[in-house]
């Protein structure tokens, strides 16, 4: 089967990177207040990735930075329960970061707001790791553009960690979240990214997320038709261009999410082996949970390409997997690869 990225026969661990937070969910009506209830979910992009491969079966470690105290312990401990690796785990700093979000409600609405400056992952800084131990064993590596987004200093590690991952010749993936609620540290993403960019051999995100952090333009009016034929058009021309401006990468991936009222418009695209392939559409008018989708959707592009499907099998299981992800509660997904695979259109 064809398969771009080129995977070793010798698998070994897929290592996501990045900070675990907690999602804290008040009800909308403030009834937690009433009920001295407020509603709870162990997350982070990085984290519902390597949840989600550990559930289709594939070997998953997670690296993050916790401070060594009982709570770390039970997270962790919750975190094996779930056939995660956490042995790559560094423990410094004082506090996990955190995160409230009104439930029901997107990442992009007001009703987020983040509590995580100085947390333990924010604090982390070049030469405190050995990478050589953490990365050993390690095939593929996965970490997304919210990390560089947290503090230089974690931008600074992100670095170090690519240039090893890279002189290991392990495979590298990279999933262009945008959260404009960081990116307080007095840079923007153009300023970070394409130095890590550059080390990716798969690159995830939309259309608009490269234009913003990697200045590959988008035209202007592409909102106006809103036909499905333009955006996949568009999704060609930013895949062609990140190739040509990174030569190391190999597969592009671009999901396109429309609200629908209360539910959602969502198909995707991946471009690897010089042709632009794209999904089956999928159509709701009812979500209960959009968190963690994009990242299932990730965990699925990586899961496919791991255990060697061809580009159109991988994304037909990659967007099942994400749009499955949004009738679940919580941020990562609890869906089996069968189940996963009796999804698809």
């Amino acid at each position: 089967m064809s398969n771009p990225l080129n995977i070793s026969s010798a698998k070994g661990k897929i290592l996501s990177f990045g900070e675990l937070l907690l999602r804290i969910c008040p009800d909308a009506g403030g009834e937690w207040l009433k009920d001295n209830q407020l509603p709870f979910f162990v997350g982070g992009a990085e984290l519902n990735v390597a949840t989600a491969l550990s559930v289709w079966g594939a070997p998953s470690s997670y690296f993050t930075v916790l401070p060594d105290n009982e709570l770390s312990a039970q997270i962790t401990n919750y975190l094996q329960a779930k056939n995660v690796d956490t042995s790559p785990v560094f423990n410094g700093g004082d506090r996990i970061g955190l995160y409230y979000l009104t439930r029901g409600k997107d990442i992009k609405n007001n009703a987020l707001i983040y509590d995580r400056a100085g947390s333990a992952f924010a604090t982390l800084k070049p030469g405190q790791v050995d990478w050589d131990k953490v990365l050993d064993g390690v095939s593929w590596f996965h970490f997304s553009a919210i990390c560089p987004a947290i503090s230089q200093s974690v931008a600074d590690v992100c670095l170090e960690i690519l240039e090893a991952a890279s002189a290991k010749n392990i495979t590298i993936s990279i999933d262009l979240n945008y959260r404009s609620r960081l990116w307080k540290y007095g840079k923007q993403p153009i300023d970070i990214l394409p130095a890590l960019v550059k080390y990716a051999d798969l690159v995830m995100g939309n259309i608009w997320a490269a234009e913003l952090m990697l200045d590959i333009p988008v035209a202007p009016d592409i909102h106006e038709s809103g036909q499905k034929s333009i955006y996949l058009k568009e999704g060609l021309q930013t895949s062609e261009a990140i190739m040509k401006q990174y030569p190391k990468c190999k597969a592009v991936a671009n999901t396109f999410r429309f609200d629908a009222g209360e539910g959602i418009n969502y198909y995707t695209a991946l471009y690897a082996d010089g042709k632009l392939h794209n999904s089956t559409q999928y159509d709701t008018d009812k979500v209960i949970d959009k968190v963690g989708s994009g990242d299932c959707f990730m965990a699925g592009l990586i899961y496919g390409f791991y255990t060697n499907l061809d580009p159109q099998q991988t994304l037909e299981f990659a967007t099942a997997a994400a749009y499955t992800k949004l009738f679940i509660e919580g941020d990562a997904t609890n869906k089996t690869v069968e189940e996963i695979y009796n999804a698809i259109k």
